[in-house]
C-alpha cells in the first residue's frame, strides 16, 4: 500500500470541495486552514485506530463496531448528521484514544492553531466519518480485504489494514515511536509531541498543496 492508495489520503481526497468548505464554515476559519487541519487529524485518528487494532481483542471490538454500528453509511449524510449536531463522534474518541483523547485534542489543537476545542469539535466529526468510510471499505466495495489479499471481511483482514496504516503514518512522521503521534499514542503517555511531525504528516497526505 503507497501513499497515493492510502485510507488516509484516499478519505481527504474525498473530503475536498463541499465538505471541507462545510467543515471550515462551522469551525469559523478559512478553508486552507480547515484543509490543513483535517490533513493532521485523519493521521491520528486513523494511527490510533491501528494501535487499537494491532491486538486481536482490539480489532475484533472494531470490527464489530462497523458492521453494527458504520455499515451502509454515506460519508456525505454522516457529515451532515455530525456538523447538525449527531452522530456518536465523543463516544468514538473515548474508544479510539481512551484516556490519551486530551492529549490530542491539545496536539492537534496547536498544531494546527485551531485551539483546543475546535480540535475538539473536528476530531468528533471527522472520528464517525471514519469509521463509515472504514465499514465501507471492508463491507460494500470489498477494497479494503482485496488489499489484504483476502476476500473476506474479518477482524484479521481489518488488523492487517490498519496495522499497513499505521506503519505508513509512522513513517511519515518520521517513526510512530516519536513526535506527536508516539506522543499521543504512548502508553506511558511520557513522550514529547513535536507538533512539526503532525503537520508533516498532514502536508504528505494532502500532497503538500492545501486547496480550498
Amino acid at each position: 500500500m503507497n501513499a497515493q492508495t492510502s485510507l488516509t489520503h484516499d478519505l481527504a481526497s474525498q473530503l475536498q470541495g463541499a465538505p471541507l468548505q462545510q467543515i471550515a464554515q462551522q469551525l469559523g476559519i478559512e478553508p486552507s486552514q480547515a484543509n490543513a487541519a483535517v490533513g493532521a487529524a485523519l493521521p491520528l485518528l486513523m494511527g490510533a485506530l491501528g494501535r487499537n487494532a494491532s491486538q486481536p481483542q482490539g480489532a475484533q471490538a472494531l470490527f464489530g463496531a462497523l458492521q453494527k454500528d458504520h455499515s451502509g453509511m454515506d460519508i456525505g449524510s454522516v457529515l451532515g448528521a455530525v456538523l447538525g449536531g449527531g452522530g456518536q463522534g465523543q463516544q468514538i474518541l473515548g474508544h479510539v484514544f481512551g484516556d490519551r483523547e486530551p492529549r490530542a485534542q491539545h496536539a492537534l489543537g496547536q498544531a494546527t492553531g485551531l485551539g483546543g476545542d475546535k480540535a475538539n469539535m473536528l476530531l468528533r466529526w471527522l472520528a464517525p466519518i471514519v469509521m463509515a468510510y472504514l465499514a465501507k471499505r471492508m463491507f460494500e466495495n470489498r477494497q479494503g480485504a482485496a488489499a489484504a489479499g483476502n476476500g473476506d471481511a474479518s477482524p484479521q483482514v481489518l488488523g492487517q489494514i490498519l496495522g499497513q496504516e499505521q506503519q505508513q503514518i509512522g513513517q511519515q512522521a518520521g517513526g510512530l515511536g516519536g513526535g506527536v503521534l508516539g506522543a499521543v499514542l504512548d502508553k506511558d503517555g511520557d513522550g514529547d509531541v513535536d507538533l512539526s511531525d503532525l503537520m508533516k504528516v498532514g502536508q504528505s497526505i494532502l500532497g503538500g498543496t492545501p486547496r480550498a
